[in-house]
């Protein structure tokens, strides 16, 4: 059975420049939302090895991924999984969705 998640508004697409991220927090959810391109990708902002915000990590457009700027884990913005040590645990992913300017998350 498919869980049908709450849409909320993070942001305009002009506010996020290509190549940086930026954080949110949506209820008790940080997310880090990172703009490569037209794309954006939402993932937890929590880094699973320590609590450090992903958001303020260096993001490398050419893989898709960011990484963590105390410990240098670095995650895949398209399934959360840990690209290199220290973490070895996911951090979430929600589904982004664009509806005309607005830059929208599905919080599950």
């Amino acid at each position: 059975m498919s869980h049908v998640g709450q849409r909320v508004r993070l942001c305009g697409r002009d506010e996020i420049e290509p190549g940086t991220s930026r954080r949110f927090d949506v209820a008790k959810t940080r997310i880090a939302l990172v703009r490569i391109g037209d794309d954006f990708y939402a993932i937890g902002d929590r880094c699973t090895h320590a609590d450090f915000s992903l958001a303020e990590g260096e993001i490398y457009p050419e893989d898709k991924e960011i990484e963590c700027w105390k410990h240098g884990s670095t995650f895949s913005l398209v399934d959360g999984q840990p690209q290199s040590l220290p973490a070895v645990k996911p951090v979430p992913v929600y589904r982004v969705e664009i509806e005309g300017d607005d830059v929208n998350v599905v919080i599950p």
